[in-house]
This record gives structure tokens, C-alpha cells and sequence, in this order.
């Protein structure tokens, strides 16, 4: 058998047969310097693409001395852009800087070649983090001419895409999306190579779901999902599930959302830092929803050590747990870290919202509000608008507006509503509750309240404020669905004959009698019902 060359690594590479042209790198023979330095750049692409993130780096650094050796800059530079992108989502961004600052060094003065592209747009990207908006947009339109004076698909369409991003997060949203669009109708036509197709396809999803336009998310989650799945390595098909857990949630399918989440977190572990730590903070937020706040705190605690750093849904557990200081504190942290102005604050300042009602501080609670409304002003989206009722409608809540408060409540209901999104209608209920509570229509506040606890049942989740009804106050902290189940358990029903009497799953009559054993400190579904009849609540 004949002793495997750099074409036939080559070959494999561009049949996208990743596991062979590592096979294959490991075994072939070169004629020369030059070719042992692009082995060893085939052996770090089909690295990377089989998710050995390490090796990968080391391949490529491998291949960036060699080519610098031979004066290669072109090749050089190439590889140092890679090496950025590496290093990058190994969250190490000293690192990833450096090597940036070092195909700069390779390719200045060299602007006619699509290395010298793929560096302006590593460029553009940074300066788009760093909130120097006008820099990123010059970058990106820059490469976007060199790109189609080159007949480069590739170049143009990451140039497009980074473009559009930009616009959008400067409120510029129809004229970003259309960028976009562009982006993706060279992605559909088939002219991209698989990784500028996966980061067209995962930007134009993760701007969707900024905006909260989780009609067209949804869609694209699927047909991205479709294409990752086709190519099920690197870290694609882990980033297509990150999105597709956030649009499960979303319309209250926690139990597969949960188990997309933790399969991308498995997927992206060792190769993408910061998808895995997202990975983690939908499985803390699904679980803090589901009621399970011992489970969400673990993840969360999964996410910080892999990226440091806090986020909007730690404080909401913080607060769900009654830890107002660590609430504050969480989202302090958050809201300093995040650029004013940003859309990214959109879903921050909710959080901020209720983290200082909770903490008494209404002129903190007024000013996230107020910069709610200038951002929904820049981002009219229905989500946003939702969002900002919500918001709004807590505030008025906050401040006994008998009058504004419930008429906000339910502009926010219809809105959350025709988006389909149930825990937030039932979260909307359980507010407007207590809106026409305060406001002294008892009848009304009984009826917003049953219709959350009924809403909150049907998807399985958990609200803390939805046992807050008029009536006798219930013991341990139990709610009123809780009762119902503890009830037909010490009348001597099974979960199948509770299930089916209150028309839930068994799951979630499962879920409730864990939350019923843990409020009133028993093990056993005889101890549950002697704690029944102990406290009246066996015949209520």
C-alpha cells in the first residue's frame, strides 16, 4: 500500500472526511519543508473540525512557524487569524489578541488577498465587542467590497453577517436584517464552505432571538439543526442546540429544551467555552422555572466556572431563593459589564426591574423601566414590546397604581399571548392577580390567580407568587396545586388517578409531590397524608 501524501490529506479535507484526514495527516510523508508546513495546517483543520481544540491549536501554531520560516505571510497570516478564532472560544482572549496583533504583523501592507480579509473582519468583530460601532461598520463594508473584488462567497458572506449584527445592535434593525438575508441566501444557494455556512446560519438565529423574533428563530433553528446534524462535528451542531434549547423554553417544552442544553454542554465542553457555559445557563433557568432551584444554582455554577461572571438569570434564582443582597448583587455585576445602549440590555433591565422592587429601591426600578422604553423605541419588536409592559406593569404594581397597573398588565397578557410564550402569560396572570387584588376586585383576583397556577401546570413550571390568592394562608409554604395533589394522596389515589383527575402529566404530579415532601419535611406518601389530616387539608 502506498505511503499516504499532503494531496491525499488534501483530498479527505476537501470531502470534508474529517476523522480520515487526520488518519491520514499522521501517516503521510513529505517532500519538503513547505509541504510539512501545510500537514501540519490539513492536520490542525481536521483537528478542529473533530472538536480537539488543543490539538488543533498546537497543529496550527505548528504550521504559522513553519510558514513564517519560509516567508509564507499569506499562509502565516492565515494561520494567525485561525489561531485568534481558536483562542477565542477557549475563552482566552489575551491570547487570541495577540495572535491578531500578529497577522497584522504578517499581512500588513498585503490588502489584495482574502487573508487580508479574513483579518479586517477578525478586526471588525473586536472593535463590535468593544462598542466602537463606526470602526466595525467601516471594517465590515471594507471587506465586503475586497470580498466580491476577489469572487470570494466566503469572505462576503461572514463580512455581510458581521455587518448585519452590527446594524441591528445599533438600532439600524430592517436595514441588519437584510444583510443578513444576503448572508444567507449565499449559505442556502450552497456556494459556502461548511464554516461560513454554520456562522452565517448561528448569526442569523442568535439575532433573531435578540430581537425576540422567535417565529423566524424557530424556523431557522430547525433547518440549522437539519444542516449540523449532516456535519456533526466541531462545534456547530452543540451551537445549533444551544439555540434550539433557548426556543424550547420559550414555548414551554422544558423536559427537551433541558436535554438539548445538556447534550450541546457535553458537545461543545472542550471546544467552545462560551456556548458550553450558555449550555449550562438554559438548564439553570429551565430548572429555576421548573421550581428546582437546588438544580439551577448547580448549573449555574457549572456556567461561572467555565467563563466567570454573573447573569440576569442567577439574580432571578437569587431572588426566587429570597437572597435580595446576592439578587443585587448579580445583576449589579451584570448591568456594569454590558455597554449602555445595547441591545443585549433588553434583557437585563426585566431583572433589574424586579430584583430592585424586591429590594424596596423604586427609583432604581423607575430608571431600568425608563431605559426599557428607549430601547423598545430603537427595537419595537413584539417580544421587546412585552417585555417592556411587563416591566412597566410590575413598577405600577410596585407603586399602587390601582388603575394603571392592571390595564398595563393586560396590554403585556395579549402581547406574551400572540407571541405563544406560556410561562410568561402565566408569570403575566399571576401579576395581574395581584393587580386586581390590590385594587379590591377579590372575584378577578381569584380568577387571575387559578388561571396561573392552571398555566403554570400545564407546562410543569413553578412561580413562587402563584399561590399569593385571597383565602386562608396554607401551611409550609405550600400552594394551592400542591394542596389539591396532597389531598388525593391522602384520600389514597395514585399519580395516575391524581394525573388524570387534574388533568396533568405524570411528571408533573411527580414534580409536585417532590416540592410537597421537601415544604413539609417527610419521605413517604404516609407521612404526606398524616401531615394532611394533621392540618385540615385532607378533606379541603
Amino acid at each position: 500500500m502506498a505511503t499516504p501524501t499532503v494531496a491525499d490529506v488534501r483530498h479527505a479535507i476537501e470531502q470534508q472526511d474529517w476523522a480520515s484526514a487526520l488518519e491520514t495527516a499522521g501517516a503521510a510523508t513529505v517532500a519538503d519543508s513547505g509541504e510539512a508546513a501545510e500537514l501540519a495546517d490539513l492536520r490542525a483543520e481536521a483537528a478542529w473540525w473533530l472538536g480537539r481544540i488543543d490539538d488543533c491549536i498546537a497543529a496550527r501554531e505548528e504550521a504559522y512557524h513553519a510558514f513564517v520560516a519560509l516567508g509564507r505571510t499569506r499562509d502565516a497570516g492565515q494561520c494567525a487569524v485561525w489561531l485568534w478564532e481558536h483562542q477565542a472560544i477557549s475563552a482566552r482572549p489575551a491570547i487570541a489578541g495577540a495572535w491578531l496583533r500578529r497577522a497584522r504583523n504578517a499581512l500588513d501592507g498585503d490588502t489584495k488577498c482574502v487573508e487580508y480579509g479574513a483579518l479586517l473582519l477578525r478586526e471588525a468583530e473586536t472593535a463590535a465587542a468593544e462598542q466602537r460601532d463606526t470602526d466595525a461598520l467601516d471594517l465590515a463594508t471594507e471587506v465586503i467590497r475586497l470580498a466580491r473584488a476577489l469572487d470570494s462567497a466566503n469572505l462576503e458572506a461572514e463580512a455581510l453577517q458581521t455587518k448585519g449584527r452590527v446594524l441591528i445592535n445599533t438600532g439600524q434593525m430592517a436595514e441588519g436584517m437584510r444583510h443578513l438575508d444576503e448572508a444567507m441566501l449565499l449559505a442556502v444557494e450552497g456556494r459556502l464552505g461548511p464554516f461560513s455556512t454554520g456562522k452565517v446560519y448561528c448569526s442569523l438565529i442568535s439575532a433573531c432571538e435578540d430581537v425576540g423574533d422567535l417565529e423566524r428563530a424557530s424556523e431557522w433553528t430547525e433547518a440549522t439543526l437539519q444542516w449540523a446534524e449532516r456535519h456533526p462535528f466541531a462545534i456547530f451542531p452543540g451551537i445549533c442546540r444551544v439555540h434550539r434549547a433557548v426556543i424550547l423554553k420559550q414555548r414551554g417544552d422544558f423536559e427537551e429544551a433541558e436535554r438539548q442544553a445538556s447534550i450541546a454542554m457535553d458537545e461543545l465542553g472542550h471546544s467552545h467555552v462560551g456556548n458550553a457555559a450558555a449550555a449550562c445557563i438554559e438548564i439553570g433557568d429551565i430548572r429555576r422555572r421548573l421550581g428546582d432551584l437546588e438544580g439551577a444554582a448547580a448549573a449555574f455554577d457549572r456556567a461561572h466556572d467555565l467563563c466567570g461572571g454573573f447573569c440576569a438569570e442567577v439574580s432571578l434564582l437569587r431572588l426566587a431563593e429570597g437572597r435580595i443582597d446576592l439578587a443585587r448583587g448579580a445583576i449589579n455585576t451584570c448591568m456594569a459589564s454590558t455597554p449602555t445602549n445595547s441591545l443585549a440590555r433588553a434583557r437585563l433591565l426585566p431583572a433589574v426591574t424586579q430584583v430592585a422592587i424586591a429590594d424596596g429601591n423604586l427609583v432604581m426600578a423607575s430608571a431600568a423601566v425608563t431605559e426599557l422604553e428607549e430601547l423598545a423605541g430603537c427595537f419595537p419588536t413584539p417580544f421587546i414590546l412585552a417585555t417592556l409592559e411587563s416591566a412597566r406593569g410590575r413598577l405600577r404594581l410596585a407603586l399602587g397604581e390601582t388603575v394603571d397597573a392592571p390595564a398595563t398588565l393586560q396590554r403585556a397578557l395579549r402581547l406574551w399571548q400572540r407571541l405563544a410564550v406560556p410561562y410568561e402569560v402565566a408569570t403575566t396572570w399571576t401579576l395581574l392577580g395581584e393587580a386586581h387584588e390590590q385594587a379590591g376586585d377579590t372575584a378577578a383576583a381569584r380568577q387571575a390567580f387559578a388561571t396561573a397556577v392552571e398555566q403554570f401546570d400545564r407546562i410543569g413550571a413553578h412561580d413562587a407568587h402563584a399561590s399569593t390568592s385571597p383565602g386562608d394562608p396554607l401551611p409550609n409554604g405550600l400552594t394551592a396545586r400542591e394542596v389539591e395533589v396532597l389531598r388525593l394522596v391522602a384520600a389514597g389515589h395514585t399519580n395516575q388517578a391524581i394525573a388524570d383527575e387534574l388533568f396533568l402529566s405524570i411528571k408533573t404530579v411527580s414534580r409536585h409531590l417532590s416540592n410537597i415532601y421537601t415544604k413539609i419535611g417527610v419521605s413517604s406518601r404516609a407521612a404526606a397524608t398524616a401531615f394532611a389530616f394533621e392540618h385540615g387539608l385532607a378533606g379541603r
